[in-house]
């Protein structure tokens, strides 16, 4: 196996990066990197070119344009290389419904050509780990939609992978079993695994990624921590307004205070401006008014824009 770079280097190394389908551009020319030990979040709208840029990096997908090196190697070339170091937990349920808990693990790593007695110790530790050893015998249609995520991620660690990629790990599941998951995550992180996360969920991105980028329409918008963008784009603020009368965005023009209009709702961008937040609340007094912090959700609507998209 080819050892890559030193351990400063990145572990994604992404410049210029491109995909097209028959003429059309899914990823537009973006550049990233991820460095070792980190979370980095992938986040966007539904088409924004997510999928496509994670399916290149596992080698899933050609590369269209652009450089793209994993552990210091060229996915073109060394993609074999490459492969048997990651771990992928992909969003659709691809388990096979007629093994076992245990079958499904063994099978997978038998795709890595794991050693049977190996392999065995391995899917029983990941199984003790997610807590899904009473469920070895089970089969995949008797386990609950948590259950089963819970075993798709134990087998992307089969192979004890350096990077682990996850495409919306947590999508479907119930509060508590999402939960459960992120302190397995948050574990895993602990053990110095890299991981690359995408996510339709603010509330995920900002408790597991230490940097994030949003895309849409195929090219990155912004790449930051969670925090350092709730500061740059939004403040520290948001005030909801419902009711309100042209007066108050009249109010809010004049001042250059920043807003989003969603229906006869206003979205005010107050960042703990006392004399805006004083006049909504004595001056214009709308039906209602909801004073709150900024939340990453907050950057994500405002850069991708808040309307229905097919």
């Amino acid at each position: 196996m080819t050892v890559s770079g030193a351990a400063t280097d990145p572990i994604i190394l992404a410049e210029n990066l491109c995909k097209q389908y028959d003429g059309f551009t899914a990823v537009d020319s973006i550049s990233f990197d991820v460095q070792p030990g980190e979370c980095f979040g992938l986040l966007g709208p539904n088409g924004a070119g997510k999928t496509s840029a994670i399916r290149m990096i596992y080698g899933f997908a050609p590369v269209s344009g652009g450089r793209l090196r994993v552990f210091g190697l060229d996915i073109e070339t060394e993609w074999r290389q490459i492969r048997s170091r990651i771990g992928v937990c992909q969003q659709d349920n691809t388990l096979d419904p007629d093994l076992s808990v245990l079958q499904n693990l063994l099978v997978f790593a038998g795709y890595f050509r794991i050693p049977a007695r190996k392999a065995r110790q391995r899917a029983e530790e990941l199984l003790h780990f997610f807590a899904l050893e009473k469920k070895i015998e089970a089969k995949v249609g008797e386990l609950s939609g948590g259950l089963a995520r819970r075993l798709t991620l134990a087998r992307a660690l089969i192979n004890d992978p350096e990077l682990i990629i996850l495409d919306e790990p947590t999508t479907g599941l119930d509060p508590q079993s999402r939960h459960q998951l992120w302190e397995r995550l948050q574990h895993l992180r602990t053990l110095g695994k890299t991981f690359m996360l995408t996510t339709h969920y603010m509330e995920e991105a900002a408790q597991l990624c230490d940097r994030l980028m949003i895309m849409d329409h195929g090219k990155i918008l912004i790449q930051g921590t969670p925090t350092g963008l709730i500061g740059e784009h939004i403040g520290t603020s948001i005030i909801e307004v419902g009711g309100a009368g042209p007066e108050l965005r009249q109010f809010l023009v004049d001042r250059s205070i920043g807003f989003d209009q969603m229906g006869e709702r206003l979205i005010v961008y107050s960042n703990g401006d006392s004399t805006v937040e004083q006049a909504i609340r004595t001056t214009f007094r709308p039906e209602q008014c909801t004073f709150r912090s900024a939340t990453l959700e907050d950057v994500f609507l405002r850069l991708t824009g808040r309307e229905l998209r097919e």
